[in-house]
């Protein structure tokens, strides 16, 4: 599975890439395979103010549906609408091209984790 070492992880299976104060959010490498071939992503409301742990969004596959969560709190600013036409994505690039939306976040900790505990988490 590939973990990137410059991301932060949720036990939910959500990556994280902070930039100042935003942070771009999609699932792990793990999460989509687990997934198996996504075929719709429910994205949140731009403008919605979440909490941590927040069910905020929903990806439906070949397998199951799934709840996303927020790996931090704040207000949603920008999804990415191209999933829409091409859920796929998240399959393909899950931590490019793939990512499903921007938050901006609130101040308070989260706890999040690095990549080497959640590389422990997903191999058990």
């Amino acid at each position: 599975m590939n973990v990137p070492e410059d991301l932060a992880y949720s036990s939910d299976h959500e990556w994280i890439r902070t930039d100042g104060g935003r942070a771009r959010v999609g699932i792990t490498d793990y999460a989509q395979d687990a997934l198996g071939d996504v075929v719709y992503v429910q994205l949140p409301e731009v403008g919605a103010d979440v909490s941590a742990g927040d069910a905020i969004a929903e990806v439906e596959s070949t397998k199951s549906v799934s709840d996303i969560y927020a790996p931090v709190s704040g207000t949603i600013v920008e999804v990415n609408t191209e999933l829409a036409d091409t859920p796929e994505r998240l399959n393909d690039d899950p931590y490019g091209e793939g990512w499903i939306f921007i938050i901006e976040t609130a101040d308070g900790g989260t706890e999040l984790l690095d990549a080497g505990a959640y590389r422990n988490l997903i191999e058990g």
